[in-house]
This record gives structure tokens, C-alpha cells and sequence, in this order.
């Protein structure tokens, strides 16, 4: 009896915990929602083309420095939140050191890898020489389309 109340009181705790959360689809059931799919450009497995852009360090790294330096990753970060805003940059981020001198990421919502191409070439830490950069198509889950909408709810206001 002690057991039954103990693993009764155990269920109710835990479904008071979860009240709050969407209720999950059933066993076998499909949580698949065709309007999202389709506005997030997936297709039948829930997956679209993008373009991976690795950057790297670049030609003139070392001799930019100061101010100059200081202007052209201002105008780096302007321009990702520009090619957010716009839908083109689906993700980035800087890479850890390594070997290689990869420096960062960027994964671009466009068709081509020529649109990434034009779109890398247009950051000023590319332009100035800091970095260099080589473009892949990438093959992904669409879900990375809500990336930028997510990151901004975890990004607490400038002050």
C-alpha cells in the first residue's frame, strides 16, 4: 500500500512538473507541422540546401591593427546582424584556435555557393584581409531557420 501511495504521489509530482510543456505527440504519432515545413523551405525529410562559409585567417591578419583593425570587426558584426535581419545568415560564430587557422563559421540561407561567396566578400574583416574564407554547400535541418528568432529571446537588451 506505503509503495502504491509513494509511486502515485511520484506520478502526480511529476505531472505537475511538466504541466506546463506542450504535450508530446503519442507513441507513433507525427508531430509534423506542414505550414512550418513550408515556410522554413524543407523538404521531405525536414532538410534544406545551405551554404557553410569557413573563415580563415587571412593575407593581412598581422598588419591590420588599431584602429584599423577596431573599424573593420565593427563593421563585421554590423554586417552579419545586416545579412541576419535579411535572412541570408541563418548562423555564426568564431571557431577555437586550432591548426588549421579556421577563425569562424558562417551557414547562409541562399541557393549558391556564389551568393555566399558574395555575401562573405562583403564582411570588412574579409575586405580588409583579416580573414579569407572557403564556401561549401551544406545539407541540413531546416529547423536552423528559426536560429536568428531564437537567439534574439536569449539576448538580453544592450544597456
Amino acid at each position: 500500500m506505503m509503495r502504491a501511495l509513494i509511486l502515485a504521489l511520484t506520478i502526480a509530482a511529476g505531472a505537475c512538473a511538466t504541466a506546463q510543456e506542450a504535450p508530446a505527440p503519442a507513441p507513433g504519432a507525427s508531430g509534423y507541422d506542414p505550414a512550418l515545413a513550408q515556410r522554413l523551405g524543407a523538404d521531405e525529410r525536414g532538410m534544406r540546401q545551405y551554404v557553410l562559409v569557413i573563415l580563415k585567417t587571412g593575407p593581412r591578419d598581422s598588419e591590420i591593427t588599431g584602429d584599423a583593425r577596431a573599424a573593420a570587426f565593427e563593421g563585421h558584426f554590423a554586417n552579419m546582424r545586416r545579412m541576419a535581419e535579411a535572412g541570408q545568415l541563418v548562423t555564426a560564430g568564431p571557431l577555437s584556435p586550432n591548426e588549421r587557422q579556421y577563425r569562424g563559421l558562417y551557414i547562409f540561407a541562399v541557393a549558391t555557393v556564389a551568393e555566399a561567396e558574395a555575401l562573405a566578400a562583403s564582411d570588412p574583416a574579409v575586405a580588409a584581409g583579416i580573414f579569407a574564407y572557403e564556401a561549401f554547400p551544406w545539407y541540413g535541418s531546416a529547423a536552423l531557420m528559426e536560429t536568428p528568432s531564437i537567439h534574439e529571446r536569449l539576448t538580453p537588451p544592450a544597456e
